[in-house]
């Protein structure tokens, strides 16, 4: 058995032996090559009051879980996390699946544990007039997605298109309107909308739409999870002992995560291994718009 493995297995055993009862322990740090605190961030929470906010009940769930002390780190915008990870001034973050691509191509982070999202899916809502029935139909047409790089209103979009038989840079136009797709749609300066299920639902609740008026065309497979990745510079054996504690605590880490209003969108989600093939889709979807660049 080499070193490293040999640490590894050294360090569950050990960790295993000295978590009994809740609360920080100052002995860890020998035992598992912990930094001295982990920071940590969310990728579209980007201050540290929205951080306290939303992810509070968590951090200190985590602090229980992990035996060591957490500090929250934000960043003002995706592309500032991928800097704060090669400079070593961030340890663990929270991302959505296109955004784990880029940040594992860009800065070699190391996937941690995937976190379900019951019915993630990506969909495409049209009018009920236009007597749209397929995909395929649309091509030649205006289409409204959610903004650059979303994972359900974006490249989950993209990929279903495609599926369909759509090249992505010739046979349709793209309008990435967010909040606005929907009244886009109903003025029709747009044929289709393709979004997440979850802001079908929140689009049609605050315009006073209905599902009759704007029917779902098609709904993609699920997508991959949301994923905690690691800085590459922490040691693997604590990243080991990372992923063996979360998923040994699953039920009160989900519990304390689904408990702030912002974060009901993990309400039945489970926690699994991460494997960094399940995110083959985003990439194949960034090759499909010409973007090899950002995943290479």
């Amino acid at each position: 058995m080499n070193r490293r493995k040999f640490l590894g297995y050294g360090l569950l055993f050990l960790a295993g032996c000295s978590l009994g009862e809740p609360g920080l322990n100052d002995s860890l740090k020998p035992l598992t090559n912990a930094p001295e605190k982990l920071r940590f961030a969310v990728t579209d929470v980007h201050t540290l009051e929205a951080l306290n906010r939303s992810y509070g009940p968590f951090k200190r769930t985590l602090e229980e879980v992990l035996q060591i002390e957490v500090e929250f780190f934000s960043v003002a915008s995706f592309t500032e996390a991928v800097p704060a990870l090669l400079s070593d001034r961030v340890d663990l973050i929270m991302a959505g699946p296109s955004e784990y691509v880029l940040l594992n191509a860009r800065a070699k982070a190391v996937p941690v544990i995937g976190i379900t999202r019951p019915h993630y899916h990506s969909v495409f809502a049209v009018r009920a007039d236009d007597k749209i029935e397929s995909l395929a139909q649309l091509k030649g047409k205006t289409i409204g997605m959610w903004k650059v790089g979303s994972t359900a209103g974006h490249l989950g979009t993209i990929k279903m298109l495609v599926d369909a038989g759509l090249e992505p840079k010739s046979d349709y136009q793209v309008a990435m309107l967010g909040e606005k797709c929907l009244d886009a749609l109903k003025t029709r300066e747009v044929d289709a909308c393709g979004l997440s299920t979850f802001n079908y639902q929140k689009l049609l609740e605050v315009t006073g739409a209905s599902k009759e008026e704007f029917p779902l065309v098609a709904e993609g497979s699920p997508l991959p999870n949301d994923v905690f990745v690691a800085n590459n510079f922490l040691a693997l054996s604590f990243v080991e002992y990372m992923r063996s504690r979360l998923l040994d605590r699953e039920d009160i880490l989900l519990k304390s995560l689904a408990s702030t209003e912002g974060n009901y969108r993990f309400k039945g989600a489970k926690l699994v291994a991460a494997r960094d093939e399940d995110y083959e889709m985003i990439r194949e979807v960034y090759r499909a718009i010409g973007r090899e660049e950002l995943i290479e």
